[in-house]
């Protein structure tokens, strides 16, 4: 849907009332802005705490998908106790060649 809006004093805009809610917009929050070919493109924005950013990189997020993946594939194990989690890691290690429980990642 569009909408004419106009620009105010200091270049200040008032988005729609529908536009807000639709994108879950509120006091506060922020909207980043670009110009993409002679087109003004506001982008909502998530503030992430900085102790948190590691989550979100690309790379983490390419092994979280992989671990939910390897979740929904039933390629998961679970142990009783710690023992047991040592004891197959111990295993796997002295099935490899290499003596590694699993390839480096990338």
């Amino acid at each position: 849907m569009e909408e004419l809006i106009k620009v105010r004093e200091k270049g200040q805009i008032t988005l729609p009332l529908y536009m807000r809610r639709n994108l879950h917009l509120e006091q506060g929050d922020l909207v980043l802005a670009k110009i993409v070919d002679n087109t003004l493109v506001l982008i909502p924005q998530e503030i992430i705490d900085k102790d948190q950013a590691w989550f979100w990189s690309e790379r983490w997020q390419k092994m979280e998908l992989e671990a939910e993946q390897d979740i929904q594939k039933g390629r998961v194990k679970s142990f009783d106790s710690v023992e047991e989690l040592f004891d197959d890691i111990e295993k796997a290690a002295s099935d490899n060649e290499d003596g590694q429980v699993q390839k480096k990642r990338p």
